[in-house]
């Protein structure tokens, strides 16, 4: 449940997060200062309150959602604005003159961002988009505060059966360290193809 949820955390937050880059940078002064505005929210308050305003709030709109898409919601809006920020650095490193070549060339604004622009940018961006990820996967440990039955929460029913909280919090803690260090390993490899490739 733990690795199911920050998967769908940092790929929906990676596709907002690409948006709101993109909104960062705009000419739009409108587009511009609403992206600025969301992110400075998401990035200002602490994730476990906004776990719980998104989890209080829909029902007080008639949204009723269960307890996990709550979460997976709050950690999507977060790591979209820390992606947005990592994205937006790695746009500001290209080149301006490669989007002017495209547009005196007639190519549209989508195509430019899709095949110029998103292409060099994941690989300048690689290492800290993995650090977020890592981040993500550690912070889902505060779903449990909304019962969401994931890792943490698991540990917490272990240790209120067998009252032995050493040995489940130490196991839970062996655990996440696994899987981040899966995702590291995963990290180098693809940065590592990313060097071969530009080197050709």
């Amino acid at each position: 449940m733990t690795a199911a949820i920050s998967a769908v955390c940092i790929a929906a937050g990676m596709i907002l997060g690409l948006w709101l880059s993109f909104g960062l940078i705009s000419q739009n002064r409108a587009i511009r200062r609403a992206s600025a505005a969301y992110r400075s929210f998401w990035r200002g308050t602490p994730i476990l309150v906004q776990l719980l305003i998104v989890f209080y709030l829909l029902p007080t709109i008639g949204v009723d959602v269960p307890p996990i898409a709550a979460a997976t919601i709050a950690l999507a809006m977060n790591t979209a604005a820390f992606q947005a920020e990592i994205f937006r650095g790695g746009l500001l490193s290209i080149p301006p003159g490669q989007v002017e070549a495209a547009r005196m060339l007639g190519i549209g604004i989508l195509s430019i961002r899709v095949r110029i622009l998103i292409p060099q940018m994941m690989r300048l961006v690689l290492p800290a988009l993995i650090n977020e990820t890592i981040s993500i996967l550690k912070n889902s440990s505060l779903i449990s505060v909304i019962a969401v039955t994931e890792l943490m929460r698991t540990s917490q029913h272990v240790v209120s059966v067998t009252h032995r909280p050493l040995e489940a919090y130490t196991i839970a803690a062996v655990i996440y360290l696994a899987m981040n260090l899966v995702l590291a390993r995963a990290g180098a490899y693809f940065e590592r193809r990313y060097a071969v490739a530009a080197a050709r």
